[in-house]
């Protein structure tokens, strides 16, 4: 698929990505090279746990890159791109999982009519399920969304959108994980306080969840339809949908991700280049 691949960034994101591709044998690991902007513990994490290349040099890490990925934090990506601006070309592609910063400004710092194109993945790429939407920029063609979409299809499931979408997707997608897991911190506590001992907790949440996603997903019904089969009139299920009912538990969900989009919006409002 590609010959070499050059992260710009490695934090999380970065980690989780590069972990599921290799994990996934999509490349190996020599054929990776990873830079930052100046933490070398953290580049020295990279190459120990994964054997990849490491570099402060910018020239060295992008250049013959078939892909250059930008992963830094979204407020260095000026920064970065101007570390990296000269030694790209036209014939390479660059991947940016930065939320709220557009294809067109990414363009307008290089400066050059390159192939951008904005994927929002999440950390579960590290485990090869992460959910991820992918957008193309001016100059990007089908070919190269096709080599985009399959390597993320290597850690997971891809989806095509709009580029406007990608805010929301990043409130939802993107950071939905986070709120899982903190659905779960309060089910375990819950348990806890219970007296139940947190390895069997664990287990029965953690397998509940799953369970949940595959009716979700090898099902026709609607989450709607599938809580009403578990809800009897007066029955335990009840009993809890009404405490959560109760504490706006749609609500609060609704709001978490309308201003998770807001925030990636607010983020991306700097960068925007028409």
């Amino acid at each position: 698929m590609v010959n070499k691949i050059a992260f710009v960034g490695a934090g999380a994101m970065a980690e989780s990505i590069l972990s599921g591709i290799l994990n996934k044998q999509v490349v190996r690991p020599e054929q990776v090279c990873v830079t930052n902007k100046e933490d070398q513990e953290r580049l020295k994490h990279m190459k120990s746990t994964y054997g990849v290349k490491t570099l402060s040099e910018k020239r060295e890490v992008v250049a013959d890159a078939d892909m250059v990925i930008l992963a830094m934090k979204p407020k260095d990506v000026t920064d970065a791109i101007e570390s990296v601006r000269e030694f790209v070309s036209e014939d390479q592609m660059v991947v940016s999982v930065l939320a709220g910063i557009s294809t067109s400004y990414i363009e307008s710092e290089l400066g050059k009519k390159i192939s951008v194109i904005r994927a929002m993945p999440n950390t579960s790429a590290s485990i090869g399920f992460s959910a991820t939407a992918i957008a193309a920029g001016t100059y990007a063609n089908a070919a190269q969304m096709d080599m985009v979409q399959e390597l993320f299809q290597t850690i997971g499931t891809t989806t095509v959108v709009d580029e406007d979408d990608l805010h929301v997707v990043t409130g939802l997608s993107g950071s939905g994980p986070a709120y899982i897991y903190y659905l779960v911190e309060a089910m375990e506590a819950a348990a806890k306080e219970s007296g139940l001992k947190e390895d069997i907790s664990k287990e029965l949440i953690v397998q509940t969840l799953v369970g949940a996603a595959e009716m979700l997903k090898n099902t026709e019904s609607s989450p709607e339809e599938l809580r009403q089969n578990i809800t009897s009139p007066g029955g335990t299920t009840q009993a809890g949908l009404e405490t959560l009912k109760k504490y706006k538990y749609q609500e609060a969900l609704m709001e978490c991700v309308k201003n998770a989009k807001e925030r990636s919006i607010e983020l991306g409002r700097p960068y925007q280049r028409v």
